[in-house]
């Protein structure tokens, strides 16, 4: 099931907004670019990859998300020469047809069973040209990320009414496991009532990647601790990983 944050019309428009700045564009958008066929899985908006296309890209490039208000907002204004299409790594399927293959926005963390990341894996494995790369990055669990998760960090944004929407996260209590659950309200004087929505990420360690990787027949050839390409430290940020068929 969709999180109301990326299905509700309203919550998804405000998403490039809330996302404004990303640090993790500037390291994906040249991949991109020296790319001739990319897949984006949980392509949300299309931003990376309408970014591309302004940027001169003249590939293939293909998004692919399960929320439908998510990919309202990427076909709008969009290259007509892109592809959105609805659904997930387990409901679609292609045989070495993108030279990289990305999940950005921590998209690899919705997978929460062990079964959804095997299946995951192998189909970006399919997807990929034997030359291919696949491109991802999870939060280092070490790091904790979900102790800012409060009502004390709240944002707020402006709507295309221009009303101020408020966004707060609230984790729940850290169990000690690798799944963390949270709650994000919106809040806005515009609208009649507050909404909410439910999200659990599992964070998985640089090792328990590498095996399932492995498991499905890619093999890691780089990886980072942050965005400027810093190396992987115990308590870095990020595990941005870059892999390819074994």
């Amino acid at each position: 099931m969709v999180d109301r944050l990326f299905s509700d019309r309203d919550l998804a428009a405000l998403y490039d907004t809330l996302c404004a700045g990303r640090a993790d564009f500037s390291f994906y958008l040249p991949l991109v670019m020296s790319a001739r066929s990319v897949l984006d899985v949980g392509c949300g908006t299309g931003d990376l990859l309408r970014r591309a296309r302004a940027a001169g890209h003249r590939g293939r490039l293909c998004g692919l998300d399960p929320a439908e208000a998510m990919l309202e907002q990427a076909r709008r204004g969009s290259d007509p020469a892109a592809e959105w299409i609805l659904g997930d790594l387990s409901t679609t399927r292609w045989d070495r047809a993108f030279d990289l293959v990305v999940m950005t926005g921590h998209a690899f963390q919705v997978l929460l069973e062990d079964d959804e990341v095997r299946s995951a894996c192998a189909a970006v494995r399919s997807a990929l040209t034997d030359e291919g790369r696949f491109v991802f990055e999870t939060r280092n669990p070490a790091a904790r990320a979900w102790r800012t998760w409060t009502p004390d960090h709240a944002v707020e944004v402006v709507d295309a009414t221009g009303d101020v929407v408020r966004v707060a996260h609230e984790a729940d209590p850290y169990d000690g496991g690798d799944r963390v659950g949270f709650t994000t309200r919106y809040t806005s004087p515009g609208w009649d009532v507050p909404r909410s929505s439910r999200s659990t990420l599992r964070f998985l360690g640089a090792d328990e990647v590498t095996s399932f990787l492995a498991e499905a027949g890619l093999t890691v050839v780089e990886r980072y601790g942050d965005w400027g390409r810093e190396p992987l430290t115990a308590n870095g940020p990020e595990i941005i990983t870059v892999a390819a068929r074994a």
